[in-house]
């Protein structure tokens, strides 16, 4: 069975080689579920380790559904990623009603080609994962990380079966989501090729910063969160008053 280490900083990159996992997704920001690695990370990261390196393409956190220039900008990272010599690209499209934006993400897997694609959590948002299944599947994708559209793969394992079992391996389904020592068996024996996790422990101490840099509001997996011009335009004016 391969381990993949969902690595969101170059600790966690080295730690995953040196443990003897078999492949890395690289992202930053797991608190948010991911966005795109920087490109010195990408970089140090490529050049260090010797495993396979499928890195997260997503530009931003929010939904899944994207602009025009946040499409752009995933594609200069997917070239960037072949020109650096990765393995493989994490990454996906939704429309608005989060079924599979299949022209976009059509393109995506072209662009990334010869690297290997990974269909991302994404895929847990659409409204029929069995038809999204059949879609990605007529795509050509190479996998698809999921929980079974549960708040993790243990508890989404009835629904990650029936994936397995619909795919009859045309792709891989990567099971996804609180998989740790004591679960791992599970998907192990219940035929799965491959598991992810990230293998993070909360410190055992809770950390006192002297301010805390989380701000809770603008977590929100529902839209982007973006500067707002009125508000800039209303600070611009008082200033320059």
């Amino acid at each position: 069975m391969i381990l993949e280490i969902c690595a969101s900083n170059y600790q966690s990159a080295i730690n995953a080689e040196a443990a003897g996992a078999h492949r890395i997704e690289l992202c930053s920001e797991l608190a948010v579920g991911g966005v795109t690695p920087s490109y010195g990370l990408l970089k140090q990261v490529m050049q260090k380790l010797t495993i396979p390196v499928f890195v997260l393409i997503r530009p931003r956190s929010g939904d899944f559904n994207y602009s025009e220039a946040d499409f752009g900008i995933m594609k200069q990272d997917i070239q960037l990623c072949k020109e650096l010599g990765c393995q493989g690209i994490v990454s996906g499209v939704l429309n608005p009603d989060n079924s599979i934006d299949i022209d976009r993400t059509k393109e995506l897997i072209a662009l990334a080609r010869p690297m290997k694609f990974t269909f991302h959590r994404a895929f847990d948002w659409t409204p029929n994962p069995f038809e999204a299944l059949d879609t990605l599947i007529d795509l050509k994708v190479d996998r698809i990380l999921t929980s079974g559209q549960c708040s993790s793969a243990e508890k989404g394992i009835l629904i990650l079966n029936q994936l397995q079992k619909l795919a009859q391996g045309k792709l891989i389904i990567l099971p996804g989501s609180g998989i740790n020592p004591n679960n791992v068996l599970i998907f192990k024996g219940a035929g799965f090729s491959e598991v992810h996790c990230s293998a993070v422990l909360s410190p055992d101490v809770p950390t006192s910063p002297p301010l805390p840099m989380n701000t809770q509001k603008l977590l929100n997996d529902g839209q982007e969160m973006a500067s707002n011009p009125e508000v800039m335009i209303s600070i611009l004016q008082r200033i320059n008053d």
